[in-house]
């Protein structure tokens, strides 16, 4: 059995825009941090990498499951082959 420091509402963490990830202050010093793509996972854990402690996050996976992140949208654009247009040759009348 997973034993939790605490159980926290995801409404309790905040954005972080640079590093992607929410955040919620640990005791430690650090924070737990979780991504959008782990939440729409159906990930539950948010971690500090710091320390051992783990917290569970509490959200509605309905609102998560669809959602799509950045690196969702690079992977797709890496899976699209490129297509080269070339310039047509001038018609000769």
């Amino acid at each position: 059995m997973v034993s939790y420091y605490d159980e926290l509402e995801i409404e309790d963490f905040a954005w972080d825009d640079v590093a992607e990830v929410f955040h919620y202050p640990c005791p430690c010093g650090d924070r737990f941090e979780i991504s959008k793509s782990q939440l729409r996972d159906g990930e539950e854990v948010a971690t500090c990498p710091s320390c051992s402690l783990i917290v569970r996050v509490i959200y509605d996976y309905l609102d998560w499951e669809d959602y799509e992140t950045s690196d969702d949208e690079e992977e797709d654009d890496e899976d699209t082959p490129a297509t080269s247009v070339s310039p047509t040759p001038p018609v000769k009348d």
